[in-house]
């Protein structure tokens, strides 16, 4: 009984805190008012001239595109983007989030053991360093922090989003997702909302935003996005996580290069889904260098 009513009081402090910082988030205007008609024009015919058309028509491919160089008028394209879809581990980035807001409510330190736990989590994906993570910040609490008015990463009203309810490793799940019973999911929209807002300092402090940014560079698996930029565009800073079981792949990320910054994602269920994000991902580096920054133009949106 003790346990439990810990666990409530957890829950109800967490709302609390959350709740107060939804007002700085919900004064932004929404990411999904930046919808940018030529870059969706783009996105769709460089989705038809890499043949991937018929994927994205079977919904086994979702993008989410935004052009931040300039992040107070942000540029959106997506197709499926709303499509919830299995993950795998890029929503270790969301057990990331939940550690820094365990940090900031003070019930988790941040030492050197913290910090390379969660290098090894983002970085490196490691399975074993995910599910301590996320038994330490604890599932309920995870859950909570995607849900809460803050952040609404996780939303019945947008098909879902960003999940974690199991650890990486065997085992039953502790909680799928509502809407899919997903035990690792993610929408392209709401992974591009999560960088969104952590690079304008958002998600939890802009100190944390900055930590958490930081932890995403430097990745140790080159492959994806990652491998495609290193082949056809060479010079990029890339902030990323990946994820791959079986034929469901994911990649998502921040990349600067030659003054231009954007975030991509791509969710693919395909044999074939770690090439076609490997080939994306130059196309989408290619819309996003056609105009120099100072010509760039969009709807404005923070969130």
């Amino acid at each position: 009984m003790k346990t439990a009513t810990l666990t409530w009081l957890s829950a109800i402090l967490l709302l609390v805190q959350l709740a107060m910082g939804a007002s700085a988030v919900a004064d932004q205007p929404s990411l999904r008012e930046s919808r940018d008609a030529g870059l969706q024009r783009g996105l769709e015919q460089a989705v038809d001239r890499l043949g991937l058309a018929a994927a994205v028509e079977r919904e086994a491919l979702s993008i989410a595109l935004v052009d931040i160089t300039d992040t107070s008028r942000p540029r959106l394209a997506s197709v499926n983007g709303d499509e919830m879809m299995y993950a795998a581990s890029l929503p270790k980035i969301a057990i990331l989030l939940g550690a820094f807001q365990r940090i900031a409510d003070g019930s988790l330190t941040y030492g050197d053991e913290t910090r390379a736990t969660l290098i090894r989590m983002i970085r490196n994906s490691s399975n074993t360093a995910a599910t301590e993570m996320l038994n330490r910040v604890g599932m309920a609490y995870t859950a909570g922090v995607l849900q809460s008015p803050r952040y609404h990463l996780y939303s019945p009203e947008y098909n879902g989003g960003l999940w974690v309810g199991k650890e990486y490793g065997k085992g039953s799940a502790w909680k799928r997702d509502p809407l899919h019973h997903l035990s690792h999911g993610a929408t392209a929209l709401q992974v591009a909302r999560f960088y969104y807002l952590l690079d304008t300092g958002r998600l939890v402090s802009p100190q944390a935003s900055r930590e958490m940014k930081a932890i995403l560079g430097d990745t140790a698996i080159h492959h994806k996005f990652v491998k495609g930029l290193e082949e056809a565009r060479p010079g990029a800073r890339i902030y990323r996580k990946s994820g791959t079981w079986r034929s469901w792949h994911a990649d998502s990320a921040i990349v600067e290069r030659d003054g231009h910054r954007y975030i991509a994602v791509a969710l693919a269920h395909d044999p074939r889904g770690g090439d076609w994000l490997r080939r994306l991902i130059v196309a989408l580096d290619e819309l996003i260098d056609q105009r120099p920054p100072t010509q760039l133009a969009g709807l404005g949106g923070m969130s």
